[in-house]
């Protein structure tokens, strides 16, 4: 009897088998996915990759982005931004033509690509249920946080590394912002006592309260870390690191309907060559340094530098006062010709490559010390021609022209429209002008009609033009002319 029960759980396991063997074939023969995408953390969009092919990729790339300091500005004449410069990559090795169109704000942009006026946006938009029904998510993506702003600690100091030690600490933002409901909630969380100075924007933004913690005028303020990071590489004496919200992810995207542009995209950027280009530049814009060396120039022997003799001769041709010229030499590049700039501008003056080859200097040309300064006096004789009919004083001018030489002339010919609706005197650029500038950084001013040329980070042009007449100044005490 038991030789018979043997046998036939023997017969019955076998038959079990051979119904999962059948199951197992058929089913692998009826599938159609592949091991990647039954591989753990397979994204089920990769399945739709072959659609692109039925997808071509269009003559000309739609695109919308807004201005801001990571994703479009215009800089010494140029187009740049870290997702401008990616989004250029991708037309490029796609042989596509890029079309880009810049929105207003967040939503209008999101309103673009809803109504089939983009077919992508270049911008990193929250990946939040605001959007996620609307946007396909593609392309580089980013964390960030709320992190606080504050000053490394001097030796034997130490910094806020708890939000419990907030407080008791006054912390400066800008009113009904983010950042002012952020501390709002943390202040309830922690139970009271962090003194919140809330900022009215019409006063101060953002990236002026950063330049005061550096300055030591305020103590701590609270931003996005990826604004925080591109701040910081203008002032190294910012510690960055303590985020007080939770991680809030972002991304480019597309419609849903243009999922085959999304994976285009996806699968462009897991190539090698991109991924190399997407890490410098990172590198570029959030890590490498703005600030410019802290060296003091030394007069000796009536001189101001190795070069004055070409700046005496190029500044007779442009009948400027040559110790001017000399101190925007030293400003640009305390006189290192092999310095290059974060932004690629190159030799003693500083060149862009795109302005030296308008003038006709192309090549290694660009760092040679006579050719840098000769281009140099020549973009600044076309900047006198271009503000003559704006600025009639000649000598106020030269501020201008030094301001439109770091700038660019777009954003200076933006701050002077400004400055006449505003009710600024236009023709005087100290307390005048210069403030007008710096306004270009808040959008309610990019966005006026007036303003041709977007979003600018005024700061910097607006201590280059001092740094520039307190050298001159000082050269004027101890140098001949």
């Amino acid at each position: 009897m038991q030789l018979i029960m043997e046998r036939i759980f023997r017969n019955a396991t076998a038959l079990i088998a051979a119904i999962i063997m059948v199951a197992a074939i058929s089913s692998s023969c009826g599938s159609k996915k592949s091991d990647a995408e039954t591989a753990p953390g397979h994204d089920a969009r990769q399945s739709t990759e072959s659609d692109t092919a039925h997808h071509p990729l269009p003559d000309t790339l739609r695109v919308a982005t807004l201005y801001s300091p990571t994703s479009y500005f215009i800089y010494r004449e140029t187009p740049m931004g870290y997702d401008y410069d990616m989004i250029s990559r991708f037309c490029a090795d796609k042989n596509m033509i890029l079309d880009l169109q810049i929105a207003p704000n967040l939503n209008a942009m999101v309103e673009m690509l809803d109504s089939g006026k983009v077919d992508l946006v270049a911008y990193e938009i929250p990946i939040t249920s605001d959007y996620t029904g609307r946007v396909e998510p593609c392309g580089p993506q980013s964390v960030t946080h709320q992190v606080l702003v504050q000053p490394k600690p001097k030796k034997d100091g130490k910094r806020i590394s708890d939000v419990t030690q907030l407080v008791g600490q006054e912390v400066y933002v800008e009113a009904n912002s983010k950042y002012h409901q952020r501390l709002i909630n943390l202040n309830t969380e922690l139970g009271g006592g962090i003194i919140i100075k809330a900022v009215d924007r019409d006063t101060l933004i953002t990236e002026e309260l950063i330049a005061m913690v550096s300055d030591g005028d305020i103590p701590l303020t609270v931003v996005d870390s990826d604004i925080a990071k591109i701040n910081r590489t203008y002032f190294s004496d910012l510690d960055i690191t303590l985020e007080i919200s939770f991680p809030q992810r972002a991304a480019w995207g597309t419609s849903h309907t243009n999922r085959w542009l999304a994976d285009s995209v996806d699968s462009w950027l897991r190539q090698e060559k991109p991924s190399q280009a997407q890490a410098e530049l990172l590198k570029q814009y959030f890590e490498k340094s703005k600030e410019s060396p802290s060296v003091e120039i030394r007069f000796s022997k009536n001189r101001m530098s190795p070069f004055d003799h070409l700046f005496r001769e190029y500044a007779a041709s442009i009948h400027w006062d040559w110790r001017l010229l000399a101190a925007m030499g030293f400003t640009e590049s305390r006189y290192d010709s092999a310095q290059v700039s974060w932004a690629g501008a190159r030799g003693v003056m500083q060149l862009m490559p795109s302005t030296a080859r308008a003038y006709g200097l192309g090549g290694d040309r660009i760092t040679h010390n006579r050719d840098n300064i000769a281009t140099a006096a020549k973009v600044i004789a076309s900047l006198d021609s271009q503000f003559a009919k704006l600025v009639s004083d000649p000598e106020e001018r030269k501020k201008f022209i030094v301001a439109a030489y770091n700038s660019g002339p777009a954003h200076i010919l933006d701050a002077i429209a400004l400055a006449k609706k505003h009710g600024y005197d236009s023709q005087r650029w100290l307390g005048s002008v210069e403030h007008v500038l710096m306004m270009k950084s808040k959008p309610e001013f990019y966005n006026d009609p007036v303003c041709r040329y977007g979003y600018f980070n005024g700061r910097q042009t607006f201590d280059y033009v001092h740094h520039v007449f307190d050298t001159y100044s000082q050269a004027l005490k101890i140098v001949s002319r």
